[in-house]
């Protein structure tokens, strides 16, 4: 029924509770979106108080890439009304930190994801994100098309925008959508900011009038498409980490590229064409956007082989032997390789790492001026990313630096270097995220495809494949052996116990000092802001009390990490052997690595005392 426009609900439709009351008499009278408007007033009429007060007595908050969770109705879901909420938030702290906003403008761009039973798409919420600030005479850089998500952060850069939003969720589960800020620097929002925002939102969650104009994209003179100049632009930047156009034209290596159906296909075409290559040979049942991405059982291209078996049996077919993934929003990639035996290999995001940065600094190397000092030269990496950018800089002079984790951090510290004049090759984040160059200030599978074409091009040339160029980097910088994996858990205060007991393992406010029969030199814990192996014990790293993170050094060399998903319900375990270049025996330190590994899982995590999900092999 109707709701009277200023009266709580009235006796016969009480659930009982005040609070509770108020949120679901917000939300009938602020969601214009029949469909989710509907799931509220039927919980309503089916006395589902419990499932009310989850959907509405919540906010989204910014975790490491935005605003993230299902779609659906709710003041904690993903959908009109919070996307409205959240560009007014928006707004109200950019006409505050810019006196030029409405000069400047504001970029928005969308993949292509979406659900059918809340009416909700990622373009709608785009088209609704550009009218709030329409209505309130913001220009708008509204992409015509589905877009990677680089270049919403690339056209912030290009167009001197204040900011930008991409409607994305990436690479989870086809239920989520996700609302991803970028500051006029071309990074990721980090905190200050993020905080500032939640407040403005708090301060105008009633939509204003022409809040659910979405036609104003269509009809507002302020409204422009970026597209074709953004992407000209783009591809034109990209030319500037091509180094051997010549073999990428006469190769006759073939590659396979599939788009996990999301934004890439058009694109990563585009990009290789832009190096002087053939195109890519697309994985046709992928290639076009699938807001369920049926081919796959989840569109994370990091599960590895069970959801690239399209792609490789194509590849098989086309005797192609190399296969670049984009995950569905094009800013991770992952690689796989056709051995010599017939079997793929399927590389880690550690491992992309070591040859992209043994790539970066060799191309760096031969096409620096005379006077470049090596000094000046960096790379960076999030804490619970492989250190071997750290052995790689080590040995040849430059320097390498660490973030906390989640591409923000790394996007905006990468601008101030840049900004101190200087000059950043490469970072990454062992979750198949790569920056190649500073053209974007995120993590970018367009690019990273098409560098490593260019680098197995190259090999090829000189009778190596990419899997023996890897073993040459570890036999020169030493052998870096990592393993991350995760368990599902759904029980927040379960996370926590886990992560307090740690905090008090033998006795209150002591850390534990072995893990089954390794002994432990140091414990960092970021979210208290502890670190034993500081002169005054505290953490380098900035303090991120809102998620669980503690890193354990071993005796034995090696980094074990425990932390909580920035973006799912998981618990991320990361673990890494560092060896020296002498010490080459690959088996043993795999060998050592699985049983810390085991001791790890038994001791600190104790899944099934927990009841802690093992991911599915």
């Amino acid at each position: 029924g109707d709701v009277n426009s200023n009266v709580p609900l009235t006796a016969a439709r009480s659930t009982g509770d005040a609070q509770l009351d108020r949120a679901v008499w917000q939300w009938l009278s602020w969601d214009k979106n029949q469909k989710t408007k509907e799931q509220i007033e039927n919980l309503l009429q089916n006395g589902k108080h419990k499932e009310l007060r989850d959907r509405l007595c919540c906010r989204l908050t910014f975790g490491t890439a935005g605003l993230r969770s299902a779609m659906g109705a709710g003041f904690c879901y993903i959908n009109d009304l919070t996307v409205i909420q959240s560009t007014q938030g928006i707004y109200k702290y950019l006409e505050r930190s810019f006196s030029d906003f409405k000069q400047r403008g504001f970029v928005v761009g969308y993949d292509t994801r979406g659900q059918v039973t809340s009416n909700c798409s990622s373009k709608k919420l785009a088209k609704l994100t550009a009218a709030v600030l329409l209505a309130k005479d913001v220009p708008v850089y509204f992409f015509s098309t589905y877009v990677p998500t680089p270049f919403v952060p690339y056209a912030v850069q290009q167009l001197k925008a204040v900011a930008g939003v991409m409607i994305t969720a990436s690479h989870n589960r086809k239920e989520d959508n996700g609302y991803k800020v970028y500051w006029e620097n071309g990074a990721q929002i980090t905190s200050p900011h993020d905080k500032e925002i939640i407040k403005c939102i708090e301060e105008c969650v009633e939509p204003w009038n022409g809040s659910w104009n979405d036609n104003l994209v269509d009809t507002s003179p302020l409204r422009q498409d970026p597209l074709k100049k953004i992407c000209d632009c783009y591809m034109e930047d990209l030319k500037k980490i091509c180094y051997h156009r010549e073999l990428n034209m006469q190769t006759n290596l073939k590659f396979v590229h599939t788009s996990f159906h999301g934004v890439g296909h058009d694109y990563v075409q585009l990009a290789f064409k832009a190096f002087g290559f053939q195109p890519p040979i697309p994985v046709p049942e992928q290639k076009d956007p699938d807001p369920d991405f049926s081919t796959v059982k989840c569109p994370n291209p990091e599960e590895g082989e069970s959801v690239l078996e399209l792609s490789l049996r194509l590849a098989e077919k086309e005797s192609a032997k190399v296969v670049v993934a984009t995950d569905p929003d094009a800013d991770r990639l992952a690689v796989a390789e056709q051995q010599e035996n017939g079997c793929w290999k399927v590389f880690t995001g550690n491992e992309l790492a070591a040859l992209f940065g043994w790539w970066m600094f060799s191309c760096w190397k031969e096409n620096c001026s005379k006077d470049a000092d090596v000094k000046n030269v960096y790379m960076l990496a999030t804490t619970v990313s492989s250190k071997i950018l750290r052995a790689i800089a080590l040995k040849e002079g430059f320097h390498f630096e660490e973030t906390l984790p989640g591409f923000k951090w790394i996007g905006s510290r990468v601008k101030d270097l840049l900004d101190n004049g200087k000059e950043v090759l490469f970072a990454f984040e062992e979750s198949i995220g790569f920056m190649c160059g500073t053209s974007v200030l995120d993590k970018d599978g367009v690019s990273a495809a098409v560098v490593i074409a260019e680098m197995a091009a190259y090999l090829e040339s000189k009778n190596l494949s990419l899997a023996q160029k890897l073993i040459e980097v570890y036999e020169t910088y030493g052998y870096h052996i990592s393993k991350t994996s995760y368990f599902l858990c759904y029980d927040p205060p379960t996370i926590k116990r886990i992560f307090e007991k740690l905090r008090n393992f033998d006795a209150p406010q002591s850390y534990p000092k072995f893990c089954g029969i390794y002994n432990i030199l140091h414990v960092r814990d970021v979210t208290t802001g502890y670190d034993s192996s500081q002169p005054n014990k505290k953490s380098v790293l900035p303090v991120s009390k809102s998620s669980q993170m503690i890193t354990f050094t071993f005796q034995n060399g090696c980094v074990a990490t425990l932390r909580t998903s920035g973006t799912e319900p998981k618990i991320k375990y990361y673990a890494e052997m560092c060896a020296l270049p002498e010490q080459s025996d690959r088996a043993v330190l795999e060998e050592e690595l699985q049983k810390l590994i085991g001791a790890l899982i038994e001791n600190f995590l104790e899944p099934d005392k927990n009841g802690l999900i093992w991911r599915s092999a």
